[in-house]
């Protein structure tokens, strides 16, 4: 449970930075277009920039953030598989039981 809890939290945390970053990108962009001390032609080339920087910082963070996440996917998955595996020689292990028990009680 304490697991789940500590996946969801990372995950919201993941997306409340990448929305901070783009909030943070858009801010900033509109801040220098209103104290740019140059032509509008210029200004705007800066801001076309600044947004393609920001666009590929967002895509590398993106990135990072979803192979973090298929990696705890396939944790989980092999920690539930393993877990089936063992449930599964338990209960063939019970299964052979029985049938032993009721083999040995017909004998008698």
């Amino acid at each position: 449970m304490e697991e789940n809890y500590s996946e969801a939290n990372t995950g919201k945390i993941v997306w409340g930075f990448l929305t901070g970053l783009l909030v943070g990108g858009l801010i900033g962009a509109g801040t220098m277009l209103l104290l740019a001390p140059q032509s509008g032609k210029k200004t705007r080339e800066q801001i076309r920039l600044k947004g393609i920087e920001l666009r590929d910082q967002t895509a590398g963070v993106f990135e990072d953030a979803m192979s973090q996440t298929r990696d705890k996917v396939h944790l989980v998955t092999d920690r539930v598989n393993e877990e089936a595996d063992k449930l599964e020689k338990r209960g063939k292990a019970i299964i052979d039981g029985a049938k032993k028990g009721i083999e040995n009680s017909r004998k008698i």
